[in-house]
């Protein structure tokens, strides 16, 4: 192998769209999958070498004996997949990043800092567009302040969906989200799931609303700004009152591990159609409020959430690539900061950073 760079799921759309976003920077990746024939079309479309694996193992394995220097994952549920590729990284030396964005699987990304700090090699979790964006809201607001008391962070994605089937990394994230989490007094702590409805109005003028889901802004929200009191919110949550009432007894039925599992191989199978964007613009979206009662409120805008997750990926290996990055477990812009956003093509609307 001549590419640096190997981008598991290589086949995915997450893994398509990073090899293309790597060529965009003049770096080529190895697709790495099961399938032989889908991968050499991938491959055809991105520019990229590719590297069957029948099996994740065997995908470890060829990281252990081949030693890249960056491995991107993208395959799902990262829970599962995380660790045993992180730990083929750290006998390898490679770096690692992954598109997680739930609350467990960045959990166990994080307890792997010291160890990755003995390794020398960096991991960054939630290298999508939901952490990155919320996040670097957070450290933008935060510079130059001591911890706030209180954050809330909005996720409003919007991205074309391309006829296909969910995949487990969207499933797995979806079901993991569903054990209702916020943090209370510096603690994750339950709490009601899709509750702390607000309307918000975009920059643009249109209007969303959304509800709290415990989804991997939560911790990086936390982590960035060393709050109290942390609330992350979407506006995918169900609008359906039916639905959401039901999603006690759903999210305890999927602390089952059996069951859990299960729900995930089949629903990744379900078929979706292709649709256009719901709107022009992906928001991240934040509000920090300090004990002084100073409020400051921003937004980051930015395209197809799908596309700018591919570009946050691509930008974060190159910059690994270069040996920019620090050894230990990060999110992107608790590592690389708040221009991160900006590189992939963000930008930043702070209409209200001082109230009080």
């Amino acid at each position: 192998m001549t590419a640096q760079i190997w981008v598991l799921g290589g086949t995915g759309r997450s893994g398509r769209t990073i090899a293309a976003q790597l060529a965009r920077l003049g770096l080529t990746a190895v697709l790495v999958g099961r399938d032989a024939n889908r991968l050499h079309t991938a491959a055809q479309q991105t520019g990229s070498e590719t590297l069957p694996a029948p099996s994740l193992a065997a995908a470890a394995a060829e990281i252990r004996q081949q030693r890249p220097a960056v491995v991107i994952n993208t395959v799902g549920p990262f829970t599962t997949t995380a660790p045993e590729i992180i730990d083929a990284c750290r006998a390898a030396g490679s770096h690692y990043i992954d598109l997680a964005n739930d609350v467990a699987a960045l959990t166990a990304t994080y307890q792997r800092h010291d160890a990755a700090i003995q390794a020398g090699h960096t991991l960054v979790t939630g290298a999508g567009f939901g952490v990155t964006a919320t996040e670097s809201v957070v450290v933008k607001l935060c510079e130059g302040r001591p911890a706030p008391l209180r954050v809330r962070v909005d996720m409003v994605p919007s991205i074309a969906m391309e006829e296909g089937t969910a995949g487990e990394a969207l499933i797995g994230t979806l079901l993991g989200s569903l054990h209702g989490r916020r943090i209370t007094d510096g603690r994750l702590a339950p709490a009601r799931i899709f509750s702390d409805a607000l309307r918000l109005t975009l920059p643009d003028g249109s209007q969303v609303t959304t509800a709290s889901m415990p989804s991997g802004e939560l911790l990086a929200a936390h982590r960035a700004s060393g709050a109290r009191q942390v609330l992350s919110a979407t506006s995918e949550a169900p609008s359906s009152s039916l639905l959401r009432a039901m999603m006690p007894a759903l999210s305890t039925l999927m602390r089952w591990e059996r069951l859990r599992s299960f729900t995930t191989r089949h629903l990744a199978r379900v078929r979706v159609k292709a649709k256009e964007r719901p709107r022009e613009h992906s928001w991240g979206h934040a509000v920090v409020t300090w004990t002084d009662g100073e409020t400051r409120e921003g937004w980051l805008r930015l395209g197809d959430a799908q596309e700018y997750t591919g570009a946050v990926a691509a930008e974060i290996a190159r910059r690994l690539l270069a040996g920019e990055g620090r050894p230990g477990a990060y999110t992107p812009a608790a590592l690389f900061g708040p221009t991160l956003a900006e590189s992939c093509g963000a930008t930043y609307l702070l209409p209200h950073r001082d109230r009080r």
